[in-house]
């Protein structure tokens, strides 16, 4: 259907087909976050690979914190290089490709395996990152100003229903398996594959919809791609001032994604080594988890737009310090399956508000190098908020509850920055740019 019979939310020239096949990327992906990270083999990892051994969570911690070291290295650059090229969608395609290789290599990875798997996480998860940056970059493209919140939210909700295709698949698979008598070293090697295939067959659409709307920008003279891309990324940040709202979202953004990210990584361990669940019981957790979090990225991206980016925001964070609180008071299954989806719910929509706050607060010849940063910002998170688990559960002698309630903190100091930003003065900014860039 063209776009002009919903032009109230997609740009000029988008039509519904191009945003669902945008959508479908994180359809696609979403299989990766919910089974490697999230459900599946983060706990495989500790219980099987590390043999349960009190360091285990943190060299879990530690390979994501290394992947996602690399993608803060490179993320700006390779944004800053897109922008110039015009090379989103071809960037795309070479970090998905690798993402689905490497991912279906974790099938290789068996007791005691450590280093194989280390390497093998740590190139799945940079591939993965750095595409997620590059599809997150055709949001402002495809979407009007003032329905950033809605078109984003749709990709959300639409990718926690990947998530549970993926997860649904592996979990009729381990439990066929269990009922066979197999061992998890004999069945999560599996659900390695069955997730790599649906993320493969799962992002055709996006490969032959989404355009490529960006044009190649005049290029440096004299410049070699890599300099030039950091030249790029050097001018955005010496005129940082000039998006300074910006710079305080990315700074709020470091540390209430700090406190997710933890989440995200280390929830089905929490409830294995915490709540006695075993991989069914976490596998069926995460699935329903998936589905709050859907519901929370469509409603609060609708929310969004009329309450206002930062009032959405804020509002999630309040919700995971009440997630956090109850989930470290937790004595009974019933009272964690409580907190599992008051973070589904906030999961959803924090992530799908941070995203479009950053187009939003982003010039239109900017997106890719901007959602570099906005990248940047998610994976230094993805370092902090991890590592500090994984450090107190260590130092702690495993007091997971301990790690829990320590790395909650940062959605306090997320909330206390998120006051400082002042949202019409983003945006203005992000105006005044374009329109100096288009004399």
């Amino acid at each position: 259907m063209p776009l002009e019979d919903n032009p109230q939310h997609l740009a000029v020239g988008v039509s519904r087909r191009e945003v669902w096949s945008w959508a479908m990327f994180d359809f696609a992906n979403s299989g990766y976050t919910t089974v490697v990270i999230t459900a599946i083999f983060n706990a495989y990892f500790v219980a099987v690979v590390a043999s349960n051994q009190e360091w285990g969570t943190f060299a879990w911690t530690a390979a994501l914190a290394v992947s996602y070291a690399l993608i803060i290295l490179t993320a700006p650059a390779l944004g800053a290089y897109a922008d110039a090229y015009a090379a989103k969608k071809r960037l795309l395609f070479i970090t998905t490709i690798g993402c689905i290789v490497f991912t279906a290599m974790l099938s290789f990875v068996g007791p005691g395996d450590l280093w194989l798997a280390v390497v093998l996480i740590i190139l799945a998860n940079f591939f993965f990152g750095s595409g997620e940056n590059l599809i997150a970059a055709f949001l402002p493209e495809i979407a009007r100003s003032n329905a950033l919140g809605k078109v984003s939210g749709w990709g959300w909700s639409l990718g926690y229903i990947g998530g549970l295709v993926s997860l649904g698949c592996s979990l009729a698979y381990v439990t066929w398996a269990q009922e066979q008598g197999k061992q998890a070293d004999q069945f999560v090697p599996v659900t390695m594959l069955i997730t790599a295939a649906l993320f493969a067959v799962s992002s055709i659409p996006t490969f032959l919809y989404l355009k490529e709307r960006a044009v190649p920008q005049q290029h440096l003279i004299g410049r070699s791609v890599v300099r030039e891309a950091f030249a790029r990324l050097g001018d955005t940040l010496n005129h940082v001032r000039d998006y300074r709202d910006l710079g305080r979202f990315l700074a709020c953004l470091v540390f209430y994604q700090a406190g997710i990210q933890a989440v995200i990584t280390l929830a089905a361990i929490y409830a294995q080594q915490v709540m006695g669940f075993n991989t069914g019981d976490t596998m069926l957790l995460v699935l329903v988890v998936n589905i709050t979090a859907a519901v929370g990225a469509f409603a609060f991206g609708s929310l969004q737009d009329r309450l206002g980016h930062i009032l959405t925001i804020a509002l999630t964070l309040v919700g995971w310090i009440i997630m956090v609180l109850v989930a470290w008071m937790a004595d009974s299954r019933a009272i964690f399956w409580l907190a599992a989806n008051i973070a589904g719910l906030c999961l959803g929509a924090s992530q799908s508000a941070g995203r479009a706050l950053v187009g939003y607060f982003s010039p239109a010849s900017r997106h890719a190098e901007f959602f570099g940063l906005w990248g940047l910002a998610v994976k230094l998170s993805s370092i902090l908020g991890p590592v500090t688990y994984g450090l107190v559960s260590w130092i702690s002698r495993g007091d997971h509850r301990l790690a829990m309630l320590i790395t909650g903190s940062y959605f306090i100091i997320g909330l206390m920055i998120l006051m400082s930003v002042d949202i019409q003065r983003g945006r203005r900014a992000a105006l005044q740019s374009e329109s100096i860039s288009g004399k």
